[in-house]
């Protein structure tokens, strides 16, 4: 059975080969802190649960202290030229869609077949994460499909990996480590400690009051930690179970998904999604490294407002 683990494994290869191809690049600026930086994560994906949990924390400290400090720096990259750039883009053509609608198609199709895959009775895809599992065959037919066309091998994939990575840094790290802040959180009891407040200082009688602080609360928390995942719990836990689950007798199915479209409404309008807002404008070049977020914040607000109406009109559905 193809379980996450060997995602997970797979992951953890590349994020290795990363850290040996950095620490081999005698003119990176920092090959040792960005080796070590990449190291690390890639151990939490390898043995991550076989290690104890305050190891992995103190692992996870240090690479915030890497990349806090500016220790995750971009290494050298041998590129092409405008022109073989130019020529390639000519000889394939529309093709180089192929590779990457095959992720998305090979996902779905995975998914919804699942059922259906079995190798002696027993199920070929983890039932349990059909969809990350179908997702993860997806981009290794993917990367075959793109070194059949490009007539490239999949050592060049790792190298334009490792050019990925740099560019995006220490980014590629903020969704995997804003939603174990988010279980942290929760852990805590800061879910309870939103509840507190709410109910003392805010007239939850009033349903729309109740639905707002929900909705708005979950935007508020997503830009705080840039992690819609991240907010979830902490306000689910704090409003939408107890409060409109528990006294309004909200559909949970649309309490959860109307949240989390709002969670997303946040991400749209805070820097600390980095790699959604910041990585794009670094890649582009552009001179306002807040360009992306500029553009976004109506059209969150905007979806901000219908969600309120949304969940007050259909949450009893």
């Amino acid at each position: 059975m193809l379980s996450l683990n060997y995602l997970y494994d797979l992951v953890g290869v590349i994020l290795l080969l990363t850290a040996a191809m950095t620490l081999a690049d005698r003119r990176h600026p920092k090959r040792y802190a960005s080796a070590l930086f990449w190291g690390l994560y890639a151990v939490v994906f390898l043995v991550g649960d076989l290690l104890p949990p305050v190891w992995v924390g103190a692992g996870a400290i240090v690479m915030a202290l890497i990349a806090g400090f500016g220790g995750v720096g971009v290494g050298h990259h041998a590129e092409r030229s405008l022109a073989d750039y130019a020529a390639s883009a000519k000889r394939l053509g529309n093709k180089l869609f192929v590779p990457a609608l095959a992720i998305p198609l090979l996902t779905m199709a995975g998914t919804l077949s699942a059922a259906y895959l079995t190798i002696g009775g027993a199920p070929l895809l983890d039932p349990k994460n059909t969809t990350l599992v179908s997702l993860g065959v997806g981009c290794i037919v993917a990367l075959a499909l793109a070194c059949w066309l490009t007539r490239e091998t999949p050592a060049q994939g790792i190298r334009e990996s490792r050019r990925l990575t740099d560019a995006l840094g220490w980014a590629l790290v903020l969704p995997q480590m804003l939603g174990m802040l988010g279980l942290v959180f929760s852990d805590a009891g800061v879910g309870k400690a939103v509840a507190h407040l709410t109910t003392n200082y805010i007239n939850m009688d009033v349903r729309f009051f109740a639905v707002v602080v929900y909705v708005v609360g979950m935007a508020m928390f997503t830009v705080i930690m840039g992690n819609g995942f991240a907010a979830f719990p902490v306000m689910t836990g704090g409003v939408g179970v107890p409060i409109l689950v528990g006294v309004y007798h909200a559909n949970p199915a649309v309490m959860a998904a109307v949240g989390m479209l709002s969670g997303y409404c946040g991400t749209l309008m805070t820097p600390m999604a980095a790699n959604f807002n910041i990585v794009p404008a670094a890649l582009l070049e552009l001179p306002d490294k807040n360009a992306v977020i500029r553009v976004q914040v109506p059209t969150a607000l905007v979806l901000l407002t219908v969600n309120v109406f949304l969940l007050y009109f259909l949450m009893r559905l």
